[in-house]
């Protein structure tokens, strides 16, 4: 029997939505969380995520299904639309736990995120990135991740909302 390792995840909610969304599909949260505990060895799952009052049953299912949520204030862009730009939150949690975890799982498309990519296989601490959308995926995190990349389309069947 395989001993999974301690990893913990650490998940740019804002842009696992928007990169789903734009593939036309939605993601169940609850099938997701299984599947980074089956598949990546993920004991702690950090959901990072804009603060709207009008979204407490998502934050409350969210945590439900064993997610810890960080939340980021918000401001509104000039469409109207919410803003929660979480990714200082988001590096520095990596960094706070950095010593708890075996491996860090990187769920996002964002490129601001190549930097701290590096750092965690310099230290040989990433075990993967899981990009939400192949084409929309920042070539900077594609490099940095280098072979430690999955792309969630490729788990679809298994993380896939259906109603």
């Amino acid at each position: 029997m395989r001993v999974m390792p301690n990893n913990f995840a650490f998940i740019d909610g804002q842009n696992v939505y928007l990169g789903i969304s734009e593939r036309g599909w939605k993601i169940d949260w609850k099938r997701f969380r299984v599947h980074l505990k089956e598949s990546y060895g993920v004991e702690k799952a950090y959901y990072f995520i804009g603060f709207v009052p009008e979204n407490q049953s998502l934050y409350q299912s969210l945590q439900s299904y064993g997610y810890i949520l960080i939340f980021k204030p918000i401001t509104y862009r000039s469409d109207g639309k919410p803003k929660g730009n979480v990714d200082a939150e988001l590096v520095l949690q990596a960094m706070i736990d950095f010593n708890e975890y075996e491996g860090a799982v990187l769920v996002t498309n964002d490129g601001d995120f190549a930097c701290l990519a590096r750092y965690l296989t310099e230290k040989r601490k990433l075990e993967r990135v899981l990009s939400p959308n192949r084409a929309k995926c920042s070539a900077l995190l594609k490099r940095a991740a280098g072979a430690r990349i999955d792309f969630l389309e490729d788990a679809r069947k298994k993380i896939e909302y259906k109603s």
